[in-house]
């Protein structure tokens, strides 16, 4: 019989990384949210992208040098809206997968950067259920079930 697996809360690492950060979605500090700049016209998806991501949880760790690549990624972000050429658009769609990267816009990168989103109580405690719901696993009764395939 196999051995039974650990508690979750013993398997967890208790290692940190030094540049671990937790985000919260409620900002313990002012951002200070930059404009679009009058220059061009911005598209509505554009606006709504840009007034996400300074309402996001990861608006507190941009500085002041990260809002001339923000800019620039908006304005991928509007070129990839008006395009019309599926090309261009795919085209676009790549370098905007690349350079939103850098600002953790996407699971994966929050994960490369060591960014965890505090999801609050309410989340701790539907993980907690979801955990005690899980079925454990059956006991083997023995029985090889590839001795059926075996001619």
């Amino acid at each position: 019989m196999p051995p039974l697996p650990k508690p979750a809360a013993t398997r967890a690492r208790t290692n940190r990384v030094a540049g671990a950060r937790t985000l919260t979605a409620v900002h313990d500090r002012k951002v200070r949210r930059s404009p679009l700049p009058k220059t061009r016209p911005w598209l509505p998806e554009t606006r709504a992208w840009w007034r996400d991501l300074w309402t996001s949880p990861m608006a507190p760790e941009y500085d002041d040098s990260d809002r001339h690549g923000l800019l620039a990624l908006a304005m991928l972000v509007d070129d990839f809206w008006a395009a019309d050429d599926p090309r261009q658009r795919t085209a676009l769609a790549a370098e905007i997968r690349l350079q939103r990267q850098c600002f953790g816009l996407t699971p994966i990168d929050r994960r490369r950067l060591q960014w965890e989103i505090d999801r609050g109580d309410d989340a701790d405690r539907k993980t907690r259920q979801r955990r005690a719901a899980d079925v454990p696993r059956p006991v083997s009764t023995g029985v090889d079930p590839r001795a059926a395939l075996m001619v």
